[in-house]
């Protein structure tokens, strides 16, 4: 009995553990069971799960309450099952911003969870203030308060109404710099894209607190102190604190400057063979003695790749190794070239470009799928993209490819608008009001082309012009364009004759170097030039009497021809009479551009260089070769902040040939452009045989084939005033000259010319010119001028006292010009 019961009892041991066993290797299947839907259907929920693992139920609970269906929604396990729970909440039946006026309901709309058709969540609408708080404080309006309210309607429906007080624009109300001393605050905050608040705030944007522009500004004053020779200068801290007080954001940025380094000595070592470093000294951009800079490293690394790998090392690494010499304040850089690791690029994966095409970023690249990987050409290929302007930003990142040898290189772009419409206007005391209406594309199609049309009005021109530029012709880096422009000028105090004219010019731009460039020309134009005779206008009454003509039979004849003649009113130069008509020019030429400035919209140091040549005679009517050259050089002035000196040379020289004789319009009239303080067409050769032309009269300039001209310029900040307001003083001092008229002086040839003034003449002109200030003698002037870089466009006065002229110059002391973007 008792084996039988101990039998019975093993047996049962045995059945209760296989059926343990059989349990944990038969998996139960687990359920996924929806409860608290009401309009929502059961299988509809579980369609946003995948399984019931921890991580695939909290995926499907993500996905539901991204969905908007559902007020809340929670999981819990059951047993096998997974338990989920939904609240389906009011149903919204439409979505409102009211209040809004600075941003558009249209962009802030898709920024939102809550959305019409969805159901109502009272966390998702709080998350969705606190999204819109953010979106106005990004755009410069921190004090802005936002609210959400609900209207209930019939059959279990509510809008959801968000309410939006805008309040003031909270921008950047002072920027601070800590532990600056050899370049003031102003200077710095001068340089930064950010601005601060003042009362220009109503129609600009530089002033919001953008804390990617500050960081982009940061790098900017890290590059202008490398620049200068500060190798040891760092950003310690960057911190911006909302003041409520004052209505802004308070930007403390605390630096070390350190002190300013000189080249020690440059050297490049090579660690490849058969390249031998001091073959490569002359791609060397630093000299011994010159103050460090930090972007002609930058363009030393580039240079001996760039050589390095022409000489068959595609992946050599030019790296700088600066020694300091803290005592003597001196670095020595030592370039090393090696052979780097042997990566090739796998894939170039550009993400980001809604609008500019896939080639226009690639082109920017130096390498392709493929190549060599070479991080130096990396580089460059993101401060070429940077500077199309093209984007918002650009940022490359590198990850590893499909094997140890291979690279993906991943272009982060984000597309910005590039297009222009414009609205110009200005006045100036030659041309009187001048309009203008452009509308420019810097990114056509994005396909990087540039594209621009504008139309002028005015009191005394007329013009429209059309111009296209390739940036990479034939895909080369070489740009290639066109301009097309019709004009006309009516006669005025400065000019009694009118012209028209209209052409066109294609054009390349060659780069030799960074700093040097080749730009080879082929224009064809056609310009006609005639003369108003009217009463109002009687310059060719000699030839062409008109009512006003004294002598003609309604004007009596004077006692004394000098005394009231037909020449006294206004009668034209028998070398612009000569020069009536139409002519065709066709010309070739060529520019060499050669710049070292730092910053195009603000130069404080550099060279800015033009030497251009036209030679005019391929077809056409005129035959000459015209040679002008223009070098600007800016240096900043020692221990005075923001002070610069501004030397300009310029000169020209025009060489007929084949036997012609230039005509007024293809002579140097030159006036304010060389000598300020004078009109015009004020300088140089007149005719002396018109009597107006000693009256101030200034539509007998006959112009010369030869000019040269110096200045020099101080420009500095009107202190007290918000540096970007854009004013500036000015002094400087002007000298120059222009002579040597070559046209046709006698136009009774080959009969002796008749001077007027003459029995022969009566009371006509004569038949020959006779040119005053023909000789070289220098014109100089003085004065003073305020420079105002507005929003609306450049605009200057210029009041200058002439020190020495020649008897017939017309001079003109005041001189305003401006122009407005509006």
């Amino acid at each position: 009995m008792q084996s039988t019961c101990g039998l019975w009892k093993s047996s049962s041991i045995l059945i209760a553990v296989f059926a343990a066993l059989l349990a944990f290797s038969s998996p139960v299947s687990a359920a996924i069971v929806v409860e608290g839907n009401t309009r929502v259907d059961a299988e509809t929920v579980r369609s946003y799960f995948t399984g019931t693992s921890p991580q695939e139920v909290e995926k499907g609970l993500e996905a539901l309450r991204e969905s908007g269906r559902f007020a809340t929604v929670s999981a819990s396990r059951k047993g096998a099952n997974v338990v989920i729970r939904v609240t389906e909440g009011n149903q919204i039946n439409r979505v409102v911003i009211e209040g809004n006026s600075k941003l558009k309901t249209e962009n802030l709309e898709p920024e939102l969870r809550t959305r019409a058709r969805g159901a109502y969540s009272a966390q998702v609408a709080e998350a969705d203030v606190a999204r819109m708080m953010e979106i106005y404080r990004r755009a410069g309006r921190a004090a802005a308060k936002v609210t959400y309210r609900t209207v209930e309607l019939p059959n279990g429906r509510i809008d959801v109404v968000f309410t939006v007080v805008e309040g003031d624009k909270t921008g950047v109300k002072e920027i601070r710099f800590v532990g600056n001393n050899v370049y003031s605050t102003r200077r710095l905050v001068g340089m930064m894209e950010t601005t601060e608040m003042n009362f220009m705030s109503f129609f600009k944007t530089s002033d919001v607190y953008d804390p990617d522009r500050i960081a982009g500004d940061l790098e900017l004053v890290r590059r202008f102190y490398l620049k200068n020779g500060y190798a040891d200068f760092r950003v310690v801290s960057s911190d911006a604190v909302y003041d409520p007080t004052a209505g802004g954001y308070i930007i403390t940025i605390v630096v070390e400057e350190g002190p300013q380094y000189h080249v020690g000595s440059v050297d490049v070592e090579s660690h490849l063979p058969d390249v031998n470093g001091a073959d490569l000294n002359e791609y060397v951009r630093l000299a011994p003695g010159d103050i460090y800079n930090g972007d002609a490293v930058e363009r030393t690394v580039e240079s001996l790749t760039r050589q390095a790998a022409k000489k068959g090392y595609a992946f050599t690494q030019a790296r700088p190794r600066g020694e300091r010499n803290p005592a003597a304040q001196t670095v020595s850089i030592h370039f090393v070239l090696d052979e780097g690791p042997r990566v090739y690029i796998e894939r170039i994966n550009i993400h980001g470009n809604t609008r500019t095409r896939d080639y226009v970023i690639r082109r920017e690249f130096d390498l392709g799928e493929g190549d060599a990987y070479n991080r130096v050409l990396i580089d460059r290929a993101e401060r070429r993209l940077n500077g199309l302007g093209y984007f918002k930003k650009v940022k490359i990142t590198n990850e590893p490819g499909s094997s140890p040898d291979r690279v993906i290189i991943n272009v982060d772009v984000e597309d910005q608008p590039t297009g222009n419409f414009g609205v110009s206007g200005g006045y100036s005391t030659n041309q009187g009001f001048i309009g203008e209406v452009s509308v420019s594309e810097s990114n056509f199609m994005g396909r990087g082309q540039a594209v621009r049309l504008s139309v002028q009005a005015g009191q005394i021109a007329q013009g429209v012009n059309f111009s296209f530029t390739e940036p990479y012709f034939l895909d080369q880096r070489i740009s290639a364009g066109f301009d097309l422009f019709a004009r006309r000028q009516a006669a005025y105090s400065y000019s009694i004759y009118s012209s028209t004219s209209a052409g066109g010019t294609i054009r390349f731009g060659v780069p030799i170097t960074d700093t040097l460039s080749f730009s080879p020309r082929y224009s064809l134009y056609e310009t006609t030039i005639s003369i108003p005779n009217s009463n109002s206008k009687p310059y060719n009454d000699c030839s062409i009497p008109v009512a006003v003509t004294p002598g003609a039979g309604i004007v009596p004849a004077p006692s004394s021809p000098l005394d009231y003649t037909c020449m006294s009113n206004g009668e034209a130069s028998l070398a612009i009479k000569g020069s009536q008509g139409t002519i065709v020019t066709s010309s070739i030429g060529y520019s060499l551009n050669y710049t070292t400035i730092d910053d195009f919209r603000n130069p404080h140091n550099g060279w800015l260089a033009t030497f251009s040549q036209d030679a005019a005679g391929l077809g056409g009517t005129s035959r000459y070769l015209r040679t002008t050259a223009d070098v600007r050089y800016f240096h900043e002035i020692p221990y005075i902040d923001d002070v610069v000196g501004i030397v300009r040379g310029q000169a020209g020289n025009l060489t007929p040939f084949g036997g012609y004789q230039p005509r007024i319009q293809d002579n140097f009239n030159l006036g304010p452009s060389l000598v300020r303080g004078f009109a015009p067409g004020g300088i140089g050769p007149r005719d002396s045989n018109i009597f107006t032309t000693w009256n101030a009269r200034m539509g007998n300039s006959l112009g010369g084939t030869d000019y040269v001209g110096g200045s020099a310029e101080v420009q500095f900040p009107l202190w007290g005033l918000p540096k970007d307001l854009g004013l500036k003083g000015a002094i400087f001092a002007d000298a120059g000259s222009l002579w040597n008229f070559q046209g046709k002086t006698n136009y009774s040839s080959p009969l002796p010319c008749i001077p007027a003034y003459t029995q022969e003449a009566g009371y006509g002109q004569g038949t020959c010119v006779t040119p005053v200030s023909n000789g070289f003698r220098i014109r100089s002037s003085v004065g003073a001028s305020i420079l105002w870089n507005s929003p609306m466009g450049p605009i200057r006065f210029d009041y200058a006292v002439v020190t020495s002229k020649a008897q017939a110059d017309v001079t003109q002391n005041f001189r305003f010009s401006g122009g407005a973007n509006f």
